[in-house]
């Protein structure tokens, strides 16, 4: 046995002295967390956490099967049979892990329910953060535990992994199966593991529903304003500007100069606006928020939802960049190259644009409109890369009187509010199979100052993080005895 089974045998073990409740019951958040006095098992979950977010899983260049491994060791210390955990994928340095809880049968015929999280990350080097961080070691500092990944997605794969011990411990045994399936490739990887999953072994999870990433809680002023339940997103899009031409000498300059058409584009895709548009999910999202945001915001949103073609209400919520992208198709200017010699007219000058597009548009539609905006034929818009819109899923009732209730429980009545995401999650895969997948974590933050996912000094308050393992904890063990639909 090796040094880290050991550990890990001996944690499991300690979970027997951790005194955790046989029910929760309707605890608080309050008494979920104290600062500076961590519980066993809040112990265990944060070296669980601190473990993922020290492994280099960048999608580029890290490896995502040790990180597979390690979870999969976690798994077995917990008690779950070798039987009942796979871990594979389409390249060996792009594994995935999926662990299976069994169920008694109480279910009957009910599927299981899937929690999803990705454990791949975007790329970070140690020069673009503070001083103080690296973005591969866990670092704790004035309430917040820094690292890239903490808040997309380790938080809350490592929360799925610690409340498997939690259960065993319990001796907890759900009506149907749970299962958690920890993947490659999510930040747009060339081997998507939930996309491999499905197409090479579905039945590991297939599932009645899925928990994921994409929503979660909002803080004002430290206090918690609203829970969100993220149940559509926009469809990612990457588009090629290129500009080409016949070359020549520096010396002697031209006005079709490539870089510099290919320049005056780009400032009018970067100034260029689509229309504003609502469906089903963002029309309750701003209704909802409106109650709780300044009053000028709040009647803002209330008349655009009336009217969306109301000029001075669309002026003032699309000036908030997040509430803009949740109002139309957006498309950012994020590689650029061109020229082959400093002392030549450039041949080929090129830029990828990427957008994010209303899931009612199409990438031909949104490609038509930049070729209008741009208004130069010698730059041409070309789709290098898209994925299909999938439908919203449903909020169902069997999901949202859970959350409601166990939000309540923890931070006291508050609107659950159905969210779009603006960026891409893996649910997408799920609902083209008519799966509902749903994003909810119960991790609170406030966007204003915590919004640092994919950039510089990631990180997750250190309250938060515990508090949202307890609203999954209760929210997994709700659904995993809750009725369906099949």
């Amino acid at each position: 046995m090796g040094r880290r089974s050991v550990v890990l045998v001996t944690a499991v073990a300690a979970l027997g002295a951790m005194g955790l409740p046989q029910h929760a019951g309707a605890q608080p958040a309050s008494a979920v967390y104290r600062p500076g006095a961590l519980t066993p098992f809040q112990q265990m979950t944060r070296e669980i956490y601190k473990e993922l977010v020290e492994i280099n899983t960048g999608v580029e260049t890290g490896n995502i099967t040790t990180a597979a491994n390690a979870m999969a060791t976690r798994f077995r210390a917990a008690g779950v049979p070798d039987a009942d955990i796979f871990v594979g994928g389409p390249r060996p340095e792009k594994h995935n892990v999926v662990a299976r809880l069994r169920g008694s049968g109480r279910g009957g015929s009910q599927k299981p329910i899937l929690l999803l999280a990705h454990i791949d990350v975007v790329e970070a080097l140690k020069a673009d953060w503070s001083p103080e961080f690296d973005p591969f070691v866990f670092t704790e500092k004035d309430g917040y535990y820094y690292g890239r990944g903490t808040a997309d997605d380790k938080a809350m794969a490592a929360i799925f992994v610690a409340n498997v011990f939690r259960m065993k411990r319990e001796g907890y045994v759900p009506d149907r199966d749970i299962i958690i399936a920890l993947t490659a490739d999510e930040e747009s990887g060339p081997a998507n593991g939930v996309d491999w999953l499905l197409k090479n072994h579905r039945p590991l999870v297939d599932a009645a529903l899925v928990i994921n990433e994409g929503g979660g809680g909002t803080l004002r002023n430290g206090k918690p304003l609203f829970n969100s339940v993220q149940a559509a997103e926009k469809v990612t899009t990457n588009f090629t500007l290129r500009a080409t031409n016949k070359g020549g000498h520096s010396s002697v300059p031209r006005d079709d100069n490539a870089i510099t058409q290919l320049a005056d584009a780009l400032g009018k895709v970067g100034r260029h606006k689509f229309a504003v548009k609502l469906n089903d999910v963002t029309r309750a999202f701003f209704s909802q928020t409106a109650a709780l945001e300044e009053p000028a915001m709040g009647r803002a949103m209330t008349a655009l939802v009336k009217n969306v073609g109301d000029a001075a209400a669309v002026a003032v919520v699309t000036a908030d960049p997040r509430y803009n992208s949740m109002l139309r198709t957006t498309c950012v200017a994020t590689e650029l190259k061109g020229g082959h010699a400093t002392n030549a007219l450039p041949q080929l000058a090129e830029a990828n644009v990427n957008c994010r597009i209303y899931p009612s548009e199409s990438a031909e539609s949104v490609r038509a409109e930049l070729e209008r905006a741009v208004g130069d034929t010698n730059v041409k818009v070309i789709i290098r890369s898209q994925r299909p819109s999938t439908p919203a899923s449903a909020l169902l009732p069997e999901v949202m009187t859970p959350v409601t209730r166990i939000t309540a429980e923890l931070w006291g009545a508050m609107p659950i509010i159905p969210t779009m995401s603006t960026g891409a999650t893996d649910s997408r895969f799920f609902r083209a199979l008519g799966i509902p997948a749903f994003g909810v974590s119960g991790l609170f933050s406030d966007p204003t100052v915590d919004a640092r996912a994919h950039g510089r000094d990631e990180r997750m308050a250190v309250k938060s993080f515990y508090e949202g393992q307890e609203f999954l904890y209760r929210l997994t063990k709700a659904l995993a005895s809750a009725p369906t639909r099949q």
